[in-house]
């Protein structure tokens, strides 16, 4: 029975730790962020670095979208006359357009909210 009290309150205190030390990391971070004079800086550099990120995402998707769609045509150019894989060219061809739109439109989206919001 003792030792389900020790247990207990061991894991009271482990709980209470790890609140307190939550409750530490929130009060750091919103001082560190709060700032007077335009955008915080953690925030601005997590900005640039999504822009970044967003802006080579758009670089690789072109050609990987055109690589896919050429492969697509190829795989149903020589596929003499066997439907599977004409059906696997054409959803390679479809998805690869889907997917390509897919990755403008959520730029598109992006800089909508963007002007939206600032």
């Amino acid at each position: 029975m003792y030792n389900y009290f020790k247990n207990l309150t061991k894991k009271k205190n482990f709980i209470f730790i790890l609140f307190f030390i939550f409750l530490i990391f929130i009060f750091i971070f919103s001082f560190s962020t709060t700032s007077y004079c335009g955008d915080p800086k953690i925030i601005s550099t997590l900005n640039k670095a999504f822009e970044q990120i967003e802006s080579w995402l758009i670089k690789l998707a072109t050609p990987a979208a055109a690589i896919a769609v050429g492969t697509g045509v190829f795989m149903k150019k020589f596929s003499f006359g066997d439907e599977e894989k004409i059906r696997t060219g054409k959803k390679l061809i479809k998805g690869s357009l889907f997917s390509y739109a897919f990755i403008l439109s959520i730029d598109l989206i992006l800089s909508a909210i963007e002007s939206l919001v600032g």
